[in-house]
């Protein structure tokens, strides 16, 4: 049999980890799964069919379906995708199938770099190498949220440069700037603009 090589890296979001572990697979040239992921992927599918989170049935079929070769982060990166990823995360008998595919993912030649919570406790207890990633909450603040950053100024060049519909402010648009303001002083701020108006249609 031929031995696979596996590296297991855990750690906190934020923690560079997963950046770490694309690194490391590059350089060893060993396959790369980030698991979190695969738990990203049974949401995803059961968003698409509309069907409830908390299905076990379904989640369980979706599961089994995962084809941990063809994983899109672009796609399974969305916000609403992980805030369902972590309903389906806590159903047991996801985990045991989804585990079991990752654990089939870091046996296949030459081996894997495996990234995620429980990789070196529960998935590979047996890895090669274990790493534990972290940083304190400050710094992975503060990377999280030049990450976030990043994402909103792609979306924005996107929606701004799309030439069907494209997003700008109306010729005759009253402006809100609301860097600068809670959500309660961006409510007083609207309700300004538009008193002032019916009060000018009023008098009209």
């Amino acid at each position: 049999m031929t031995h696979t090589f596996t590296i297991a890296i855990d750690g906190p979001a934020g923690a560079g980890k997963g950046t770490l572990a694309r690194r490391l697979a590059d350089h060893y040239r060993l396959n790369l799964l980030d698991t979190g992921l695969t738990y990203r992927a049974v949401a995803h599918k059961l968003l698409q069919l509309g069907l409830p989170l908390d299905n076990v049935s379904a989640a369980e079929t979706a599961a089994r379906q995962v084809d941990l070769s063809k994983l899109d982060r672009a796609v399974l990166s969305a916000h609403a995708v992980g805030e369902a990823a972590s309903k389906v995360a806590v159903i047991p008998t996801v985990r045991r199938i989804l585990v079991e595919k990752q654990r089939d993912f870091a046996k296949t030649p030459p081996g894997a770099v495996l990234d995620g919570r429980d990789i070196g406790t529960v998935v590979c207890p047996d890895a090669d190498i274990k790493l534990y990633v972290t940083a304190s909450a400050e710094v992975r603040a503060r990377r999280r949220l030049a990450e976030i950053l990043a994402d909103i100024e792609r979306r924005d060049e996107r929606d701004m440069g799309r030439a069907d519909s494209p997003l700008k402010p109306a010729v005759d648009a009253h402006l809100l700037d609301t860097s600068e303001m809670a959500i309660e002083a961006a409510f007083l701020a609207a309700m300004a603009i538009i008193d002032d108006v019916l009060a000018k249609r009023s008098g009209a």
